[in-house]
């Protein structure tokens, strides 16, 4: 990436970096209300892009939020702000606001949503960690529940998700385990899991509170191509403790062993064969599919 300042998308105008600027009466910021996305794109394709078009309007109207544009409009954002920066391979973050509104909590006083573009590169953990695996531990703060805010809503309120690393980061942890309410394993503080036990995947419901992960869902469908049994059921911190395999999914993170969790080592401590099989598959596919950019 050269020196330049990044071009940031903001209701369709560029602005550098620097300039990048929203009111401080967004409720975006006063209160996290709004939703978002985070996109990959590699060797001039973008990965996935109409899924995630598609969470992100879903997870708009949970929240009754508009978008003020159409699906293929914000596609092109997303596209064109890659190419303001001259960029190949790197990550998006698209964010949609409900506006500027007064202090009140009412969203009807926001006149209309601010929709952003953020392109730029990003590298969640060192590729040492995809050779050797990533360390693990439980965090007491839980996943949101059904009957507040849907965990399927990836909204702008991540705190819960950020005490949660928090925790994971001062026990000595490089990502941290959260439950949900029933202490059943939910995800972790930005990825979904994976165990493998003599020799099937298993990965918790979404109905226990995880993400619909787009990754996960792309690693699902590697793994049934593969010809691997893969179940979702729900899963307890014994299921992990006692995995042959462990890895995570994620935009950001691809697909990423784990060698401990609390403490217990994970099969040999070593990233297992069916790991190593669905991160070289995922990796082949990103680097051969996704909606052009130039």
């Amino acid at each position: 990436m050269s020196d330049a300042p990044l071009q940031i998308l903001i209701d369709g105008v560029f602005y550098p970096e620097g300039e990048a600027k929203i009111s401080v009466f967004d409720h975006g910021l006063l209160y996290g209300d709004g939703v978002f996305e985070g996109i990959r794109f590699y060797h001039d394709r973008v990965f996935r892009l109409e899924q995630h078009i598609d969470r992100i309007f879903d997870s708009a109207k949970a929240i009754h939020l508009e978008i003020p544009t159409t699906r293929a409009e914000l596609a092109d954002m997303v596209t064109a702000t890659i190419r303001e920066n001259s960029l190949h391979d790197g990550y998006i973050r698209l964010i949609v606001t409900r506006g500027v509104g007064g202090l009140g909590l009412s969203p009807y006083r926001c006149e209309k949503a601010s929709v952003i573009c953020i392109a730029s590169t990003i590298s969640l953990y060192p590729e040492e960690k995809y050779e050797k695996g990533l360390i693990l531990a439980t965090c007491a703060t839980r996943r949101p529940t059904h009957d507040s805010l849907s965990p399927a809503v990836k909204s702008l309120n991540y705190l819960s998700n950020v005490m949660a690393k928090v925790e994971a980061l001062q026990a000595g942890a490089e990502e941290g385990v959260m439950l949900n309410a029933e202490g059943y394993v939910a995800e972790c503080t930005g990825d979904n899991i994976f165990i493998v036990k003599d020799g099937i995947i298993y990965t918790p419901t979404v109905a226990s509170g995880s993400l619909y992960g787009i990754t996960r869902k792309v690693v699902i469908e590697l793994a049934l191509e593969a010809g691997f049994d893969l179940r979702e059921v729900m899963m307890s911190r014994y299921d992990l403790y006692t995995a042959d395999e462990l890895f995570l999914t994620g935009t950001a993170a691809e697909v990423v062993p784990v060698a401990e969790y609390d403490q217990r080592v994970i099969g040999s401590g070593e990233p297992g064969p069916v790991t190593r099989q669905l991160i070289t598959a995922f990796r082949n596919l990103v680097e051969t599919t996704g909606t052009p950019i130039y």
